[in-house]
């Protein structure tokens, strides 16, 4: 296996990747499409499936083709894996293969109310017992609950019996492969499956008015699901599949209980590895499926800490506050600047989600005075993805009872050395940052390469990263003080909707 290598497709949320890894976990070549999503009201985020569909299938043809220039052949190729955005759903006709209306993105917040009634109508809070996640925005099942309500074609559909629901995973491998399926991961982030056994459950199911007919089948994260029809890799196996996040906490290698990753992408993701029994959080995060690499491995679980904004909060000062030419300018502009100047940004912009999960917040800057400059908001902006990342970091603490003293990181927003040394600054803890950074990309390529041997076993993987490590340079009654005046910012972001 040491001539051949392993595919990954990473489906994000703005953008579309075809990686190729090597045996020794190498990028060999790698091509990426971007792609606008639409925002046709307040809080709606949507996007055409076919559009994400094709991102995806471009990527994969242009880099093939340079694989092929290096003078490699595509028959070396074993196989290939996916990870993609997590929650967001799509719906499509089964008679025809053809999505029957937009994509809701993950963090859209069209269904509020629909939330609300639910709650109302889960007086107990029984589901969350069930699927380890609270009734939220984010979630799949209330997308798919809103298109019920209000897209006819989705009506009728489901009247005809031909409806299907699926993440963008499954979405992505019935197009290729022609098979309704997703995995474990996937599955734990729609509100429908049951963490215990996991499978759909009936009574959740029930709840949401959804029949599990519509769903995919459920399967481990490392087992082949079936073959691509057409294009450049035609023949060529879909072998794994994680949820972007998961991938990222398998290609950080957090094979431990105990060990966690944080992803800064559009959103940011934190995952602390619980083993193999699920640990329900009284500190407002998520208990999701970690993995299950292979059909007759046990599953993996993981407490989460979800935030809605970081990198978006970036694209946002570039596109439509115009402080910044590019992404990089941030990094410039707040090291202009020697602290934030009084000066905090809560990056609200889709409520807040864990560990507060306060739908009802909106974005804030507060501190400004004639002193403040566009260096300090752009400070402020770095520095809210890290208090946030404390927040969720402290909840974990507490629902663990094992303070992390190392932090691996990992994502878009890492390239930042200024952004991570701030985050070690507000932790107080050790921040690894590894030299190969594609690890959502590579852990669906382990996903993968596991399934078809590429790799005999996880052993085989392991200690392949060179990191950098960020440490402490403040005192903690400098952090004390800096965490304060984030939670005063904090409390006036609440209630604004």
């Amino acid at each position: 296996m040491e001539n051949k290598f392993v595919g990954s497709i990473d489906q994000g949320t703005s953008s579309s990747r075809f990686l190729i890894f090597d045996h020794t976990g190498k990028v060999v070549t790698s091509h990426q499409i971007e792609y606008s999503n639409v925002y046709p009201q307040p809080g709606w985020v949507q996007n055409d499936p076919n559009e994400i569909l094709s991102s995806v299938e471009d990527s994969v043809e242009q880099c093939v083709e340079s694989f092929v220039k290096l003078g490699h052949s595509v028959s070396d190729i074993v196989a290939v894996g996916i990870t993609n955005q997590r929650e967001t759903t799509v719906a499509w006709d089964s008679e025809t293969g053809e999505c029957l209306t937009d994509a809701i993105i993950w963090n859209d917040t069209r269904t509020r109310d629909i939330v609300q009634r639910l709650t109302q109508k889960d007086a107990d809070s029984e589901i969350p017992t069930i699927c380890g996640l609270p009734l939220a925005t984010y979630f799949s099942a209330v997308k798919m609950v809103w298109m019920l309500e209000n897209v006819d074609a989705v009506k009728k559909a489901n009247e005809k019996g031909t409806l299907r629901f699926g993440t963008v995973d499954s979405w992505i491998i019935y197009k290729l492969t022609g098979k309704h399926v997703s995995d474990v991961t996937n599955a734990s982030r729609t509100m429908l499956m049951d963490l215990k056994t996991l499978q759909w459950s009936d009574k959740s199911c029930e709840f949401f008015g959804i029949n599990k007919s519509c769903l995919a089948e459920i399967r481990s994260s490392s087992e082949v699901y079936g073959q691509i029809a057409r294009g450049a890799l035609k023949g060529v196996s879909i072998a794994g599949d994680l949820g972007d996040q998961q991938a990222a906490t398998v290609g950080q290698l957090c094979f431990s209980p105990g060990e966690a990753k944080n992803t800064y992408g559009t959103g940011c993701f934190m995952l602390f590895n619980t083993g193999e029994t699920p640990i329900f959080s009284k500190n407002g995060l998520l208990t999701t499926v970690a993995y299950q690499l292979g059909p007759n491995e046990k599953p993996t679980y993981a407490l989460e800490g979800s935030i809605a904004v970081a990198g978006s909060a970036i694209q946002w000062l570039r596109d439509k506050v115009g402080l910044i030419s590019n992404a990089p300018h941030v990094n410039t502009l707040a090291e202009s600047v020697s602290d934030n100047g009084g000066v905090y940004f809560v990056t609200a912009f889709s409520g807040l989600f864990a560990p507060y999960w306060r739908d009802d917040a909106r974005g804030v800057i507060t501190g400004l005075t004639q002193y403040a400059t566009g260096g300090h908001i752009a400070r402020a902006t770095l520095e809210s993805v890290c208090y946030q990342t404390k927040d969720i970091l402290d909840a974990m603490n507490a629902d663990s009872g094992t303070e992390l003293k190392k932090l691996r990181v990992d994502g878009g927003l890492t390239n930042s050395d200024l952004t991570m040394q701030i985050q070690a600054d507000i932790l107080g803890i050790e921040v690894i940052r590894p030299e190969m950074r594609e690890t959502t990309a590579f852990g669906a390529a382990i996903a993968a390469g596991l399934a078809v041997g590429f790799w005999k076993d996880k052993s085989e993987i392991a200690g392949q990263s060179v990191t950098k490590l960020f440490i402490s340079t403040i005192s903690d009654e400098k952090r004390q003080q800096m965490v304060s005046g984030w939670k005063k910012a904090v409390e006036k972001s609440f209630g604004s909707v």
